[in-house]
């Protein structure tokens, strides 16, 4: 006997467990960086070319929408770090279980979220 599947689905009612909500937020991060990094290369190299390029570069800093998208920059680099971590362990087959990814899902966020906290305030 055959179950009838729904032929489409509603995207919508759909909910993703906390693993696989993890593992978007890391691809995610993950473009974030990639597509970043030309910016960062600029303001890297600029701020290194004169005294007054650095001065007129950390004014820029200095701004609060900038301070919040290098915050932002800083959760992504984080959290594709802890995540990398996280899916390094379960490709040598550690932690496949359901109980301990959702709870190394969990550890993920908690660790990212709280280091781009304590990382950000004191930059900030």
């Amino acid at each position: 006997m055959q179950k009838q599947r729904p032929k489409h689905l509603d995207l919508s009612k759909i909910r993703l467990p906390l693993p696989g909500i993890v593992s978007i937020m890391h691809r995610i991060s993950g473009v974030a960086l990639f597509f970043s990094l030309p910016l960062l290369i600029y303001l890297l190299g600029g701020s290194l070319s004169s005294a007054d390029t650095f001065d007129s570069y950390r004014a820029v800093v200095a701004h609060p929408l900038m301070k919040l998208i290098l915050i932002g920059l800083l959760w992504a680099f984080l959290h594709h770090a802890v995540a990398g971590i996280r899916f390094l362990l379960l490709d040598i087959h550690k932690g496949l279980e359901l109980e301990t990814a959702r709870a190394t899902a969990k550890i993920v966020l908690a660790v990212s979220l709280s280091l781009t906290v304590v990382i950000g305030g004191i930059l900030w």
